[in-house]
């Protein structure tokens, strides 16, 4: 099964900033396949890697692309694109 990819755009005010982005890092930890993310065309990062998601300095309305490999491939990555589109900020 060929990797699956899908790019969305940041919903959250101030971009994936710690909190954000620690719930993004461990979604995609929990998932169990392995899923990078990359910011426009830069290299991707381990998804699962907090400090790997944070310094690539995604901020709200930028665009990061997703990939995943598995079986669960198509499902996790609705899930952590709705995470990535969800303004996380507002709820606070």
């Amino acid at each position: 099964m060929p990797p699956v990819s899908r790019t969305v755009r940041i919903g959250s005010a101030h971009g994936l900033h710690a909190r954000p982005a620690k719930l993004f890092a461990q979604a995609a930890k929990d998932a169990g396949i392995p899923i990078t993310i990359a910011k426009d065309a830069g290299s991707p990062v381990n998804a699962a890697s907090i400090l790997g998601v944070i310094a690539l300095g995604i901020e709200q309305g930028d665009y990061v692309t997703l990939t995943a490999d598995g079986e669960t491939a198509e499902r996790t990555l609705d899930t952590l694109a709705e995470l990535l589109t969800t303004d996380h900020d507002a709820e606070a």
